[in-house]
């Protein structure tokens, strides 16, 4: 009886030191709850983007009410940094130091994870699908703890590129972009495609700053250039008074946008539906302007979380569902991590992800991860705006 005890007790002690080391490599998680972090422009030029994060926040209450994942309530915190890098720093390490999250997700902005990733890289805590399209998450060689999500800007744009070409042989066509590493990703794509023949196909590229208060002249002078063909990668605000400006110049070039500036409600709304009649943007979710989604289930599902949870957030905003996009991909890895939430397990699930398709991705999109590829969506469609939603065309484009 005595042995059998103290085997016992022995047992309860490797328990109990398997907790502890659970612990000491699994800050923010407890027996009955993870905590994670994020940084987000709740304030500032970006505050467009915001609602990335109202809907992630809800997200996981709503998981919580629900019993949580694997019995763990998720809390996210979510700290404004007003698109500004250093406070996107400071508020990462308050999440960090001072708030002990398990690890960041989605934070949302170029310049602001570009800020964090070496802090966070050098501390070996996953800074989990970052809310940026930029190439550069996806080098695991240097940052192994840092990988994206959206598809790559600079896929995106090679994607604009070939449409150019198949379209419009011979086009002269005007740039518009922000001056920013995302903005000169976008450039790099058109590079990828038209290389030694750049000069030749874009006869103009304007850039802008997020500090600027307008970018009427950068418009005035793309127009000026002949081209009959512009291609826009800005943010929401600018975005919005790109294509003001350009129907108010009466000049009618072929537009295409980027994805993160075809939100409805956010851009197209304040820059005028009659004025956005046209545009062409690529997607890789379902939009829900679109009538072809009106009964689907994965969209449904979405629609009475909305109208739950975030009543006064427009249901035509595509930001509302990229959001919910990035709390379903982060749930599924959560669940895949059952009871080892320990910040290497963590990463591991997020770089093993096969096939996995969630509500709000078009139907032949999926997301994918390994750890020699942290470009998880490399899928889109080609749309066209008709004044009333985003219609579909064409193939959906890989970029493997």
């Amino acid at each position: 009886m005595k042995i059998a005890l103290i085997a016992v007790c022995a047992a309860m002690g490797l328990v109990g030191l398997a907790s502890a080391a659970l612990a000491e490599n699994a800050p923010g998680v407890t027996a009955t709850e993870i905590k994670i972090g994020q940084t987000m422009p709740y304030s500032g030029p970006a505050s467009a983007y915001s609602v990335l994060g109202k809907v992630e926040v809800a997200y996981f209450n709503m998981l919580s009410e629900q019993g949580g994942i694997n019995g763990r309530k998720v809390m996210l915190l979510s700290r404004d940094d007003g698109y500004q890098p250093a406070k996107a720093i400071e508020q990462v390490r308050k999440l960090i130091e001072q708030d002990q999250v398990a690890f960041i997700f989605s934070s949302l902005g170029t310049p602001s994870n570009l800020a964090i990733r070496k802090y966070l890289n050098d501390k070996k805590i996953p800074q989990l699908f970052v809310a940026s399209g930029a190439d550069i998450w996806g080098d695991p060689q240097h940052y192994p703890w840092t990988i994206g999500l959206l598809p790559s800007y600079r896929v995106e744009s090679a994607i604009d590129a070939r449409y150019v070409d198949k379209t419009k042989p011979g086009a002269k066509v005007a740039f518009l972009y922000q001056n920013d590493p995302a903005g000169k990703e976008f450039l790099s794509g058109l590079m990828d495609v038209w290389g030694a023949g750049f000069s030749k196909h874009v006869v103009k590229a304007e850039s802008y700053e997020v500090s600027d208060p307008t970018i009427d002249s950068a418009i005035v002078s793309l127009q000026a250039s002949g081209a009959n063909v512009l291609i826009t990668a800005a943010t929401p605000k600018f975005g919005a008074m790109a294509i003001r400006k350009v129907a108010q110049l009466g000049w009618h070039p072929s537009f295409i946008v980027s994805y993160v500036m075809s939100s409805v409600a956010a851009v197209l709304t304040p820059a005028g539906l009659d004025n956005s009649v046209g545009l062409i943007t690529a997607q890789f979710s379902k939009d829900p302007t679109d009538p072809r989604w009106k009964d689907d289930p994965g969209l449904n599902a979405w629609r009475a979380f909305m109208t739950k949870y975030l009543p006064d957030v427009s249901l035509t905003d595509n930001n509302a569902i990229v959001g919910y996009m990035y709390a379903e991909t982060l749930a599924r890895v959560l669940k895949q991590c059952g009871n080892d939430l320990s910040r290497a397990n963590i990463m591991k699930q997020a770089t093993h992800l096969k096939g996995l398709h969630v509500d709000v991705l078009l139907p032949d999109v999926t997301i994918d991860t390994s750890p020699t590829n942290y470009h998880p969506i490399h899928q889109m469609q080609l749309s066209r705006f008709d004044g009333r939603s985003w219609v579909l065309f064409g193939d959906v484009i890989s970029a493997n």
